[in-house]
């Protein structure tokens, strides 16, 4: 199923996953550093989304207090609560 989530403090602005019996089948950014974004985007697809969530919290970009990653962990947060 494909959701999107609006980022906060991130140079990124949106973020759509696609996640499939709690695989992450594909994830692609709006904004932010589209190169390493897509580096992202390409290393989680296949993963758990409980071991993407695992991985990337709290990682912390320039002192913003979160990241594109973590952004991410938190879409995928509440990707699971559903």
């Amino acid at each position: 199923m494909k959701y999107q989530y609006a980022t906060k403090g991130t140079c990124s602005r949106v973020i759509t996953i696609d996640v499939e019996d709690g695989i992450v089948k594909s994830v692609e950014f709006f904004g932010g550093c589209h190169g390493n974004l897509q580096g992202i985007a390409k290393l989680v697809q296949g993963m758990k989304v409980e071991d993407v969530i695992s991985r990337l919290e709290g990682i912390d970009c320039g002192g913003k207090g979160t990241s594109c990653p973590d952004q991410l962990s938190c879409a995928l947060k509440q990707i699971a609560a559903c």
